[in-house]
């Protein structure tokens, strides 16, 4: 029998995801004007997604999901992953996969697409924090703690690989080493871990060019400006052109002839344009506090599991803001990865807030006590 005694919800980090989405709308309506003004579309027809399914759909998902005791995703959750793995597998449908750029990732429904990959991760995090904290006590072992996980993360790459999705894999395989260092896993362990996936990924590299051209491209940016160079070239124009207070809200001249995907993963270089230093120095302190109330809601997490799961959706979400900026401003190498809360994608939004949700109903049983 289980005795709960739930408090509120954590109301600084409720406030910061509302800060956050209403702002990024702002942003994404601002950056569309470029992409509308290039292809002639409608904004309805490009904000339907981002808004129905993202804020609405979110919203939606967020506050079930808030009300869900955490707990109850442990019995269901090695069926949570399969369902998203199968569903992610789902592209390859004839008819039902979408090919764009040379990857299928998303499932085209007819009056709009949506990107399984994104819910694999909500079962991934839920999975392997089941897995770690049954096995918690034995994490320090090869047999016990780090042969089933890398089974895991093996089993979530041939999948995620396969579409192909490198940069969702990395951020997944970021999520799941944090979750194993918190459970308590041996530093040894980890180092020869991060060592095997070092290798991977240059096998990756060398496999797939596109990967190998990000590589040389961020080490040597001016070597190909109108070619694999354009992206963070026009990037770093659009940040450079914003000054200390930017050019304005919806002034931005970039996203309209040069930036590629300005509601995409260029999304940061636009804003930047528009809102400048202080502009952006004001979005990463949010980030920063954002990441900062997420991770202190999971050290007072009443369990490991509560946790876990705070710790790999928080790294999932804040691993790929941070990155995403780091690789517009030229510190990283182009990820392709989108910019949550702001870059256009309903499904992306709507799991952010799906995950944030859980978050949150973490919060509600901090320094509470639950018994089984």
């Amino acid at each position: 029998m289980t005795s709960r005694s739930p408090k509120s919800i954590d109301s600084l980090l409720l406030i910061l995801v509302c800060i956050l989405v209403v702002g990024g709308f702002f942003i994404f309506s601002s950056a569309s004007l470029g992409l509308l003004a290039r292809s002639g579309a409608s904004f309805s027809s490009v904000a339907f997604s981002q808004f129905f399914f993202g804020i609405v759909g979110g919203g939606i998902a967020m506050l079930v999901a808030s009300n869900i005791f955490y707990r109850n995703w442990r019995q269901y959750a090695f069926y949570i992953y399969v369902a998203t793995a199968l569903f992610t597998l789902a592209v390859f449908i004839p008819g039902l996969g979408m090919t764009h750029g040379g990857a299928t990732r998303w499932l085209d429904l007819g009056f709009t697409t949506i990107q399984p990959s994104e819910l694999f991760k909500i079962g991934f995090v839920i999975y392997v924090a089941t897995l770690l904290s049954g096995t918690h006590r034995q994490i320090e072992t090869l047999r016990y703690g780090v042969v089933p996980f890398i089974a895991v993360i093996a089993a979530t790459g041939l999948i995620v690989l396969s579409l192909p999705d490198t940069d969702t894999f990395l951020i997944m395989v970021m999520a799941g080493v944090a979750m194993f260092v918190t459970a308590g896993a041996k530093w040894k362990h980890i180092l020869a871990m991060a060592g095997a996936g070092f290798i991977l990924l240059m096998a990756i590299a060398f496999m797939r060019p596109y990967v190998m051209d990000r590589i040389t491209t961020f080490m040597h940016p001016e070597s190909d400006p109108l070619g694999s160079g354009y992206q963070i070239q026009q990037s770093l124009i659009a940040i450079g052109s914003g000054g200390w207070f930017g050019r304005g809200y919806g002034q931005s001249i970039q996203k309209f002839e040069y930036l590629p995907e300005p509601i995409g993963d260029s999304v940061f270089a636009v804003y930047a344009e528009e809102f400048g230093f202080v502009g952006s120095f004001a979005l990463v302190l949010i980030l920063a506090f954002f990441t900062f109330r997420g991770f202190k809601i999971a050290t007072q997490s009443n369990d490991l599991f509560g946790m876990l799961l705070v710790v790999g959706f928080m790294t999932l979400i804040v691993a790929q803001a941070f990155l995403n900026i780091a690789a517009m401003a030229g510190i990283a190498p182009l990820s392709g990865l989108p910019l949550p809360f702001i870059s256009h994608g309903g499904t992306a939004l709507m799991t952010t807030l799906g995950m944030l949700g859980i978050v949150l109903n973490v919060s509600k049983y901090q320094n509470s006590t639950i018994r089984t």
